[in-house]
Parts: structure tokens; sequence; C-alpha cells
């Protein structure tokens, strides 16, 4: 069966002046679902935007799946306003929180999938006693906080690693990868078995519409393997 490949353009790269306008031309273009950066100048050091954004935009895009990716402390006091406000897939960090278990079963209580993100030095097997109940591992390829980092080459083996775990086990989860994604690294990172793909710079400095028709020509060689 071919498998299915995820574009999921990260906005935190987007012209704000005109975000929804760039919102829509990725989805034409071919997008999956948008993803979108929150970050609390705590666990990250940078502020981006929170929920009155993503509220606003479900308005205008009632039928997208929004991929929301919390950089923020104690995600636990925030997953019900983020849940209310339209995110789809809710997705925190392993670092971020001590109750990790606790915070997975909040996001699915309002009938939500669960994402846990992993940064580029927290291993793999941090993961292992959660993977039968999440719905997305998140690889970060970089440091979270910024766009335009440099992809970090290691990040290909964690993803490996975690995809090796999936088939031992026989799981479902999605592997999603975030930061300093490109036509350069996107081979290596989908043959590693990334089912999510989150590009910020790449989609949205430049042509967009050119941009994830590029990403989608290099993924369709292994969708139809």
């Amino acid at each position: 069966m071919n498998k299915k490949f995820f574009i999921s353009p990260s906005i935190l790269a987007a012209d704000f002046s005109c975000l929804g306008e760039q919102i829509q031309k990725a989805l034409i273009a071919g997008a999956d679902m948008i993803h979108f950066d929150v970050m609390d100048g705590r666990f990250v050091p940078n502020i981006s935007f929170g929920i009155p954004v993503i509220e606003s935009l479900r308005e205008k895009f009632k039928d997208t799946t929004f991929d929301v990716h919390l950089m923020i402390s104690e995600p636990e006091r925030y997953i019900q306003d983020f849940a209310l406000a339209g995110a789809d897939i809710i997705s925190f960090h392993f670092e971020s929180t001590y109750h990790v278990h606790r915070v997975i079963e909040k996001i699915k209580s309002f009938g939500k999938k669960a994402g846990v993100a992993l940064n580029p030095a927290t291993p793999s097997f941090a993961v292992k006693e959660i993977l039968d109940i999440v719905d997305v591992v998140l690889v970060m390829s970089v440091d979270p906080g910024f766009y335009g980092q440099k992809f970090i080459p290691s990040s290909v083996r964690k993803i490996r690693e975690i995809d090796a775990m999936r088939k031992e086990n026989g799981l479902k989860f999605l592997i999603e990868v975030d930061g300093g994604l490109s036509d350069e690294n996107l081979s290596n990172v989908v043959s590693a078995g990334a089912d999510i793909l989150v590009f910020g710079a790449f989609i949205f400095k430049g042509d967009i519409q050119s941009n994830i028709f590029l990403i989608k020509q290099e993924l369709e060689k292994f969708e139809k393997t």
C-alpha cells in the first residue's frame, strides 16, 4: 500500500500582515494541515502567538487540520484553552512537564490527537513508555524557539530509532519532523520513517505554491514505492 505523507507549513515563517492569504495559498497548493508554533518565552527564548490567533483562523479555515505545537512550560494548564480554540492535534514537549501521561490523557479527553515532542538532545528511548498512547511523536530537528535554523543531522538517526520502535510494537502513531527541513534533507528524513513534515522558511520565503510543488514532487517518489 502506498504511504501517505503530510505537509504541515509552519506559519511562524509566514508574513503576518497577510497571514490568511498565505495560509490559503499553501492549502490550495496542497498543504495537508497548518502548523502553529506556540512559544511562551519561558520554555523557549521567544514569544510567538497564542489562542486568539488560532481562534480567529479557525473561523476562516473551518475544515483545515490545525497542528498545534506547544513550546510552553506546564502545558497542562492550557490544554483546554487550545482545544476549545480549535486545535486538532496538540503536541507538547516531553521536557516541559513532570506529568506526561496526564497531559496526554487531558488532550484526548477533549477528543483531540495527542503529540509528544522531543528536543534534539533528548534521546528517542525517552518516549518508549508512552508510544502506545500517543498519536504523534514530534522530532525536533533544531533547538526550538526560532525558525530558519540549520537542520541537525543526528535527527535522522532519532527518526529511524522511533520508527523501529513503532514497527517492533505494531503501533500506529505518526512521526512528525520540525526544523530546518528543505529539499536537501527531505529524502533522508522520509527514508528514516517520517510521516508529517513541517516546513517553515522553505515554504513561506519565496513563492509558496512553487515551493510546495517541489516538496510534493519529491514525496511522490516515496509514495509510489
